[in-house]
């Protein structure tokens, strides 16, 4: 069982940036995969980002590729992620989540993943 909680949202100028905070409880915090959607009102949720258990493998959403970067605390049990050059179509509520996985697998589909935070929002004014 994953418990997750994210953190680090809130409002900032178009260009600016913002790093959002995802720490999850549990000992095999390590054995999961994790990502980062988001969903704009009136929008389906969208994947943003995802990292591999070990940390080594990420990949991301052409939408916020060379913008956005993902990464993992394993002493922290804390994911990041880094947002910059952000524009007012980031815009949304900003969630964290976990998937077990024993390998390298790219699981971008919100519904391959196990475990979800309450979510943070993120607004970037133009």
């Amino acid at each position: 069982q994953v418990q997750l909680v994210e953190s680090g949202g809130g409002l900032v100028q178009a260009g600016g940036s913002l790093r959002l905070s995802c720490a999850a409880s549990g000992r095999t915090f390590n054995t999961y995969t994790m990502g980062w959607f988001r969903q704009a009102p009136g929008k389906e949720r969208e994947f943003v980002a995802t990292i591999s258990w070990r940390g080594g493998n990420t990949d991301y959403s052409n939408s916020v590729k060379g913008r956005f970067i993902i990464s993992r605390d394993g002493a922290k049990n804390t994911v990041y992620l880094q947002m910059n050059s952000l524009k007012p179509e980031d815009t949304a509520v900003y969630y964290c989540a976990a998937v077990r996985s024993s390998g390298w697998v790219i699981f971008s589909q919100s519904n391959q993943y196990d475990y979800w935070g309450q979510g943070t929002q993120v607004t970037v004014s133009s």
